[in-house]
């Protein structure tokens, strides 16, 4: 993947839905991406939940999410990671493995906005270009000042988003209510038949 424009995608993916998908494939568009690489999170620092799926689940479903699509890749950087996963040392692997590759991180506003509060942001920064997929409803003169802050390593795609959450997948999924049309079907038969998230059908 040297010499191109790779997009990483990190995030929990518990469980991967079509608003990643989607922001993903729109990121790869806008931006001419090579490639869009997804990285589950091995050991996420700062979220732990009752529900949360191992992982090996995680990164299970995110390789069947993405089949199909000979644009995006997935990285098990973070998965086979024993300690706690940060970004800046994702991206640093990434850059060691495609030197001359430009990178793009793909993430979220909410997200986007809390960078100041990250694991090294200025290193962050340096590594990469940082592509924000604004989710309805996002602030835009917040982003906008983190833009100001940020200079040109932040771009914001103002492409509209799909907008899903994992939180109300994993809450239906536990209740046995639908989650189709929500994730790609799949993942929904993945869900029911690993009974994640206390699932007995999807």
């Amino acid at each position: 993947m040297s010499g191109e424009k790779i997009g990483i995608m990190g995030g929990t993916f518990d469980p991967v839905h079509y608003g990643h998908l989607f922001a993903a494939e729109q990121a790869r568009v806008v931006l001419s991406l090579g490639m869009v690489v997804f990285v589950p999170s091995g050991t996420p620092p700062h979220k732990s939940y009752p529900m949360m799926a191992s992982a090996e689940d995680r990164y299970a479903m995110t390789e069947l999410a993405i089949r199909g699509n000979d644009h995006f890749a997935i990285s098990r950087a973070e998965t086979d990671r024993p300690e706690a996963s940060y970004t800046a040392d994702t991206l640093e692997y990434f850059r060691r493995e495609n030197p001359g590759a430009e990178l793009f991180l793909i993430t979220g506003a909410d997200a986007a906005l809390d960078i100041p509060n990250w694991h090294e942001p200025d290193r962050i920064l340096s590594l990469c270009r940082v592509a924000v997929a604004a989710r309805p409803g996002y602030v835009r003169d917040k982003i906008t000042e983190l833009s100001e802050a940020a200079g040109d390593s932040l771009i914001v795609l103002d492409t509209g988003l799909i907008d899903v959450s994992a939180t109300e997948i994993r809450e239906l999924a536990a209740g046995n209510g639908s989650i189709r049309y929500m994730t790609p079907d799949s993942v929904c038969r993945y869900i029911a038949e690993k009974k994640l998230y206390s699932c007995t059908g999807a």
